[in-house]
């Protein structure tokens, strides 16, 4: 099956926890990884900090979340390691390509991310319509910028 785009590496991994100071504990104070910025979103109900591992473009980020309301959805502490980010070469193209091959997206459709970058959601769980899913692991698809591209290709 010939697909519109290329998945070209991992992006990033998040990890959600009712209180970020806390898992900032190990990944920032023992691991020494560096903080890049924060990022707060009342609709996506998130308090982050972000980090990374490695330099250049081939840096891969640590998303450290809370949620700003541990009763309101989207609940970015359930589960602990929140989602994935992957790069991907042709956004667009990737999410026509793969709706119409059934694949579910959460709702939100694609939008602009907290590192500046375009985004989408393939949703943790399938449906009748949608029979393809993250089989319970929630992954964001990240538009690669042309120097990722060009690097990673």
């Amino acid at each position: 099956m010939q697909k519109p785009f290329r998945v070209l590496g991992v992006q990033q991994v998040a990890i959600g926890s009712l209180d970020k100071e806390e898992i900032k504990k190990l990944w920032q104070d023992m691991l020494g990884f560096e903080f890049k910025s924060s990022f707060r979103s009342e609709k996506e109900n998130v308090d982050e900090d972000i980090f990374s591992i490695g330099k250049g473009e081939h840096g891969v980020e640590f998303d450290l979340m809370q949620p700003l309301d541990p009763e309101k959805k989207p609940a970015v502490h359930h589960t602990p390691l929140n989602h994935i980010g992957l790069w991907i070469d042709h956004l667009p193209e990737a999410v026509e390509w793969l709706t119409a091959n059934g694949v579910r997206f959460a709702p939100g459709g694609i939008r602009r991310g907290g590192d500046g970058h375009d985004i989408i959601f393939i949703h943790p769980k399938s449906n009748d319509e949608f029979p393809i899913s993250g089989y319970g692991v929630l992954i964001e698809l990240v538009q690669a910028p042309p120097e990722i591209i060009q690097s990673l290709s």
